[in-house]
């Protein structure tokens, strides 16, 4: 699980759960269609893998 991911906020948050919103804030991503890049770890799979359907992942 070594390398990083570029997470993009690809689908607004409005209207979805309260938990999910806290994540997406969580990994930092603010606007949609904005960018970060956090390393590959559980943490990061886990956060990615609950909102799932309204991000993109690619592997960096």
């Amino acid at each position: 699980m070594a390398g990083e991911l570029k997470i993009t906020l690809v689908k607004s948050t409005i209207g979805a759960l309260p938990k999910h919103k806290k994540t997406v804030q969580a990994l930092g991503l603010k606007k949609l269609h904005s960018s970060v890049i956090r390393q590959n770890n559980a943490a990061t799979l886990g956060m990615v893998n609950q909102v799932k359907h309204l991000v993109k992942v690619e592997e960096i």
